[in-house]
Parts: C-alpha cells; sequence; structure tokens
C-alpha cells in the first residue's frame, strides 16, 4: 500500500500571502507533484490546519483543489480551522456521534483512524473524555492494528514554545496508546511544521514540514516560535506487512539529479600507488 501526506496547508482565500507565499499555489504544486508522480497512491491525507484563519473562502478553495486529485483525499482538522465552517462547506463528511471530525476508513493494510484535537479558544490541542473514548471504542472493535491521524504531536518536542500549544493533557491519550499498542502501528501528525520521528509508548510517530511554511528547531526561545524559508515538503508512505517507510519529498526542488549505477565497481575508487 501506498499513501500521501500532506500536512499544515493553511489554506487562504482570494490569494492571501503567508510569508511572501501564496498558500493556495504552493498546495496546488504539491498536489500537482504528487498526481505526476505519485498517480498509484491508494490515498491522501492531509492532517490539519486545512485553513489559516478557518474561513469558509479558504475551504471552498480546498473542496475546488482535492476533487481533482487521483486518489481520495482525508481531512483532518488542526488549531487554525473552524469545524462549524469546515462542516458548511463539506456537509456530508464523516464525524462521530458527538460532532468531532473523528472517523474511520479503511484501507488494504487495515483501518485508519483520525482524530479531532480541535479545541476552540486556543492553538493547543484536547482529546476530551468523549474523544478519547470513542477512539477506546474504535480500538477495540479492529481486528488488524490502525494507523492514526491527528494534527497536534503527541508527544513532546522539546521545543518550549511549541510544546506550549501542543495536544492539552496528553497523558490519557498517552496511556490509551500504550494500553493499545499492539492495536496501533503507527502515528502520523502535523502542527509543528518539522520533520518529527520518535516513537510513543513503544508506537512510531512521523510529522512533516508544511506545503507553504516552515519551522525551525529553536530550543532555547521560551515564548517564540521560530519560522524558517525551508521549502514546502509532502510525504510518501509505504505500508506492507512487515513493515512502515515514509519518504519527505522537497516538492519545489528544481535542482540537479544525477543518477548513479548500482554496481560497486562503478564506486570503487582506485588506490592510489
Amino acid at each position: 500500500m501506498k499513501f500521501l501526506h500532506f500536512t499544515d496547508i493553511h489554506l487562504t482565500p482570494s490569494g492571501e500571502t503567508i510569508r511572501d507565499r501564496d498558500p493556495a499555489q504552493s498546495f496546488a504544486a504539491a498536489l500537482n507533484h504528487a498526481a505526476a508522480h505519485h498517480p498509484d497512491a491508494d490515498f491522501a491525507v492531509i492532517t490539519g490546519d486545512l485553513a489559516n484563519w478557518g474561513e469558509t473562502a479558504a475551504y471552498a478553495v480546498l473542496r475546488d483543489q482535492i476533487a481533482a486529485a487521483p486518489w481520495p483525499v482525508r481531512l483532518v482538522l488542526g488549531n487554525h480551522d473552524n469545524r462549524d465552517r469546515f462542516l458548511e462547506v463539506f456537509p456530508d463528511h464523516p464525524r462521530d456521534a458527538n460532532g468531532f471530525v473523528q472517523y474511520v476508513f479503511d484501507s488494504v493494510q487495515g483501518p485508519m483512524i483520525v482524530l479531532d484535537t480541535v479545541e476552540p479558544g486556543t492553538h493547543a490541542g484536547r482529546l476530551c473524555d468523549r474523544r478519547l473514548g470513542w477512539l477506546a471504542e474504535r480500538l477495540s472493535e479492529i481486528d488488524r492494528p490502525a494507523m492514526l491521524f491527528m494534527h497536534h504531536h503527541p508527544v513532546p518536542s522539546h521545543l518550549p514554545a511549541m510544546d506550549v500549544i501542543g495536544l492539552m493533557e496528553a497523558q490519557p491519550f498517552r496511556d490509551l496508546v500504550g494500553a493499545q499498542r499492539e492495536r496501533i502501528r503507527h502515528i502520523f501528525f502535523g502542527h509543528c511544521h518539522l520533520v518529527l520521528t520518535g516513537s510513543l509508548a513503544g508506537v512510531p510517530v512521523t510529522s512533516l514540514r508544511g506545503t507553504n511554511h516552515q519551522g525551525w528547531p529553536d530550543f532555547a526561545d521560551p515564548k517564540l516560535l521560530t519560522g524558517s524559508d525551508l521549502p514546502g515538503m509532502y510525504g510518501v508512505v509505504f505500508v506492507e506487512a512487515d513493515h512502515v517507510i515514509a519518504h519527505a519529498i522537497d516538492f519545489t526542488y528544481a535542482g540537479p539529479m544525477p543518477k548513479m549505477p548500482t554496481e560497486y565497481a562503478a564506486w570503487a575508487k582506485p588506490t592510489a600507488k
């Protein structure tokens, strides 16, 4: 199985820019690159911050952009999103019985579970008792390990300013992951605008830079997030019965790409006499 991971696209209406980049153009470039190079993907997931300020017009841009994608695009909400406005534009989008945009979709490698960590009034995330209870029920129902998709980082980044807006009251979620680690194969998230890998209670976690504007790991500043002009990125994830591997694609790169043979003799450097 092969799927695509996009995150933090931050779409804006009317060509508004963020750090002198148009997020709609950036996401379109990422989609076009992915469609050209990976039309065989089974699906794509966008792990949140779909719109920069939750504008209805921005969700309309998203709806129009993903309509032409050659694969199904699964959507996850982030702290910049507005749940009600999102559902105005995507009225048939799945959600749970409490109205959270949480749902399960199937794949050839098992169930995929989407979580809603949005907490109005803060950039931090939350998985309340109702959302955690829903996740626990879904995990109890599955017969193969699932992958989880969420926006907020479920483990500390150890960047002080970033962790202030991480997952609030995260210990119950971590405890659930630890108790159900045999049922959770991998967790994909966004929010940090950084490439991050690691694990939570023995479950691997992966995140990427966004498609428009990026962060920078400044471990010294306790109050202010640090940005950068690094290029946008999306992920290509391969999943087989015995492994998961995620590639990070800098889709704006247009430099040289020399090719090299794989035979050992072609690389061997003659020993100087």
